[in-house]
């Protein structure tokens, strides 16, 4: 999402991450959840979590777009985060903008990750002008993929792909898929 934006949605505020405790602490809970991130190969301690934080606000800066935090409209609380992002690796398909999510665990299956990424893919085509989005996941992981198909990208199998520096104690999560949306206008 642009940098300094809000986005509303039926149920949700979509807002760039601060330095607050509220937020660093709702950033640590998702990167320290076994289930959030069980198709990553670790899960980071509040000190890595926060110096990740850190990194991710500055990259929105200078980027213009970035990873964001997920709020419930009703209480303002982080649920989660969502955002358009430029790819940071090199594959056949970079350079491009990714979406993604996560969502804590007390509000997973309420349709929260797909209610901000309809709202992130709009904003993408309309007001940073993406030609598209790019989202890709582990080949095992059938709850983003299912949710990349309800926002309708498309299965491109050619550009699947092998994601490198992930030891062979941990190959199941090597292979991911890839998933392709095109700016309609």
């Amino acid at each position: 999402m642009k940098y300094g934006t809000k986005l509303n949605t039926d149920r949700l505020i979509i807002r760039s991450w601060n330095l607050s405790e509220i937020d660093r602490t709702a950033f640590h809970i998702l990167n320290s959840d076994e289930q959030v991130m069980q198709y990553f190969p670790f899960t980071r301690t509040r000190e890595v979590a926060d110096k990740v934080l850190e990194s991710l606000i500055a990259a929105a800066r200078n980027n213009g777009y970035g990873w964001s935090a997920i709020c419930l409209k009703s209480t303002g609380e982080p649920i989660g985060f969502a955002g358009l992002s430029k790819v940071n690796f090199e594959a056949k398909f970079t350079p491009a903008t990714e979406i993604g999510w996560r969502i804590m665990t007390p509000h997973w299956r309420k349709g929260y990750a797909l209610e901000a990424a309809t709202a992130l893919i709009q904003h993408g085509f309309d007001d940073l002008g993406l030609e598209e989005v790019v989202a890709f996941a582990v080949k095992d992981n059938t709850a983003s993929i299912s949710l990349m198909q309800r926002l309708g990208m498309q299965a491109f199998p050619d550009l699947d792909f092998d994601t490198p520096g992930i030891s062979d104690k941990q190959s199941h999560l090597r292979k991911h898929v890839f998933y392709r949306l095109s700016n309609p206008v």
